[in-house]
């Protein structure tokens, strides 16, 4: 029978779950066998239908779009759980299986940003007379799609195009190989203490874990890890200096040429190849260097936008920082006699310093902030800004048993969105928290695919019958990981390309996380997300106002951190070198750090060898957008100081114009409607306690 050029190939592979063609991914039936004939099945079947779509007559929405959404969706439907499960349940099998997929989707991608065939249909939609009647997120899609097609080389000669693919494809395994050096590293180093005196000083929680961990390895004592939990209890708590200093050594040297592994996973070349690479992409599409490349779609577009942005920040910050560097070198003289502060030593005096000021710590604020109760708290902040509940789906089908599948649903009881929640750390598993896609929401003959996203962090786990507990910069993360599931799951746009998180501008992406972090700042939020592990018993009053009065200490050292990622980011993407030579990314860490930092770091710390969000992560050129979008997601909340925490008129505002809207439109012009006007500095400044 011959076949209807306008029906969509069936995938005649059942037994592969990752070719299911409708539901959530079946993840406890997936193997890494299944990975590499699943992306074959669908691109084989996808390139079969662009042929067709190629041949179409005049473009029309129904006739050219529709079908391209559909062959995305179907790509995204069997490469999601794949790649996350290589994120999250790290196998040799699964790692081998996703590498060896990684070149034929890279191929895959630059094939369809290079087709002009498409382009020109894309072209002749936007000029036909129907154009006028297209929704904005129509409208918005072809735009977008004009753009990346300019971004990966259409117009090139058929031997540019070449190299352009072999870049594209060449990038994508040295980008993995980063992320698998730094995770091989950061588990394979360990700490084995068998002197009880070293602990001196840890929380009896991570001291706990520390036994545990030995345990597991069959060895003596305690075993701390470079996981961050682990570490973290060390840096800032360990009274032994050199603990900390041997913790640290280990912890800034991952994945480098430096440190107790040096060279084992070494990221030092792949980092200039990167760079490289991508230099030499954004040449050829006609960019003077990769930070142009990459403000092509973003809300800022001028490399002096951004280093304006970000060098009249560090002008604003960098007396403060100086003066609280100089009081912390203070406390730690009158404190112990130190001369000079070291590296080791910055977490655990700033730590010690915060107790006296404020009396508070971490540790004492840690029993109210039980993982459960921050979990349902949380729930419980949303439904009362936006009307959605979230409930617990039994019998989920899961990757790991910690693992929690939610259905999300508004005040009418209508589903609205799917959440997995993976919250503790384990082996095999990426470090950091994010969240990630499952599924897109799209519109099918059949109804709405719901949407659905991942949402990874990694706390300490529960343990000999004490609960995870939480600080409360944990709490904020989770609040913060949150608010980019929501931008993702109460779209209510119906093509997959400019939905949820899709098709908004990078360095607004972060507007929704950050913004909904300030809640778990407010009495009315730590009132729902806080409850003391054995009494129930909320934050108490004399607690919230010692954390309110330490909200600020030693912020201007925070922020100066922050402006030396983002500094560090941009400049290595503005040059302009197609082979930067070995000491560049040290000599201009060095350069960014001088004109910044004000604490002391060692020559040997390799930091950028871990720094994940530019060299992995999608955020290369962007950094800056954490610190951008802060600006966005400050004003934003203002509006709820001015209406009230949880003013329903004013969330539903919110939702309405910045998380329905996802992708559909610009991010300024979204967030003008929300707000009436363009953003500001003042409450950025304000809520970061930074003088205007």
């Amino acid at each position: 029978m011959r076949r209807d050029p306008h029906q969509t190939p069936a995938l005649h592979m059942p037994e592969n779950p990752l070719l299911a063609p409708d539901g959530l991914p079946r993840f406890s039936e997936i193997r890494a066998e299944h990975i590499e004939s699943a992306v074959d099945a669908v691109l084989a079947e996808n390139r079969v239908r662009i042929t067709q779509l190629e041949a179409g007559g005049a473009p029309d929405w129904d006739d050219f779009i529709e079908p391209l959404e559909t062959l995305g969706d179907r790509l995204h439907r069997a490469w999601s759980p794949a790649a996350h499960l290589n994120a999250v349940m790290n196998t040799p099998e699964i790692r081998a299986a996703y590498n060896a997929c990684l070149p034929k989707i890279s191929d895959y991608d630059t094939e369809l940003g290079q087709n002009g065939v498409l382009q020109k249909q894309y072209a002749a939609l936007k000029n036909d007379a129907a154009w006028q009647g297209y929704t904005a997120a129509q409208r918005k899609l072809i735009d977008d799609a004009l753009r990346d097609f300019r971004l990966a080389g259409v117009n090139l000669s058929a031997e540019k195009k070449t190299r352009f693919r072999d870049i594209m494809q060449r990038l994508s395994k040295l980008e993995t190989k980063f992320e698998e050096n730094l995770l091989d590293a950061t588990q394979g180093w360990i700490k084995q203490v068998t002197n009880v005196a070293q602990l001196a000083g840890i929380p009896a929680t991570a001291v706990t874990r520390a036994r545990h961990e030995a345990e597991t390895r069959k060895l003596e004592g305690w075993v701390f890890t470079l996981d961050y939990p682990s570490y973290a209890a060390v840096i800032t708590y360990a009274d032994d200096r050199s603990l900390r200093e041997e913790m640290y050594r280990a912890y800034v040297t991952r994945a480098s040429d430096q440190g107790p592994d040096a060279e084992r996973w070494d990221n030092s070349q792949s980092m200039r190849e990167i760079l490289g690479l991508r230099t030499q992409a954004a040449r050829l599409t006609g960019f003077k260097s990769y930070a142009d490349y990459s403000l092509a779609s973003k809300m800022l577009h001028t490399q002096e936008e951004v280093l304006g942005f970000l060098t009249d920040l560090v002008h604003r910050c960098r007396p403060a920082g100086q003066r609280e560097y100089a009081e912390l070198q203070e406390y730690a003289r009158n404190r112990d006699r130190l001369a000079e502060l070291a590296a080791w030593d910055l977490g655990y005096y700033s730590e010690k310093l915060r107790e006296r000021r404020f009396t508070i710590s971490d540790e004492m604020l840690k029993p109210y902030f039980p993982v459960t109760r921050v979990r349902d708290g949380l729930f419980s902040v949303v439904r009362r800004l936006y009307g959605i509940s979230l409930r617990e789906v039994a019998g989920a089908d899961v990757w790991h048993p910690d693992v929690s599948l939610y259905a999300i649903e508004d005040d009418t009881g209508r589903l609205c969105g799917r959440l997995y929640l993976d919250l503790y750390v384990r082996p095999g598993k990426r470090s950091g928290a994010w969240m990630d896609d499952c599924l897109s929401r799209r519109k099918t003959a059949h109804g709405i695919q719901i949407p659905a996203a991942y949402l990874t962090c990694n706390f300490a786990p529960p343990m000999d019958g004490m609960p995870s507990l939480l600080t409360h910069d944990e709490v904020v993360t989770l609040f913060h990981e949150f608010g980019h599931c929501l931008h993702h799951l109460l779209t209510q746009v119906d093509y997959p390309s400019v939905a949820g998180i899709n098709g908004v501008a990078w360095d607004a992406v972060e507007l929704p996380s950050q913004f909904h972090e300030n809640f778990a700042w407010t009495r009315e939020g730590l009132a729902l997300v806080s409850g003391h592990y054995q009494t129930g018993e909320p934050l108490p009053g004399n607690l919230f106002r010692k954390m309110l009065a330490a909200r600020h200490f030693q912020s201007a050292l925070f922020m100066l951190r922050q402006l030396e990622f983002g500094l560090l980011d941009f400049r290595l993407h503005m040059q302009a070198d197609e082979h930067p030579d070995e000491n560049f990314i040290g000599a201009t860490l060095a350069t960014v750090r001088r004109e910044v930092s004000v604490t002391p770091a060692p020559e040997w710390n390799r930091f950028a060898h871990s720094f994940s969000h530019i060299f992995a992560g999608g955020y290369a050129a962007g950094y800056y957008s954490y610190l951008w979008a802060e600006v966005l997601a400050a004003d934003a909340y203002s509006a709820f100081e001015e209406a009230g925490v949880f003013d329903r008129v004013t969330g539903k505002h919110f939702m309405d114009t910045i998380l329905a809207q996802g992708g559909s439109r610009e991010a300024m012009e979204l967030f003008m409607e929300f707000r009436g006007r363009a953003p500001t500095l003042d409450a950025f400044l304000r809520l970061n306690g930074i003088a205007a």
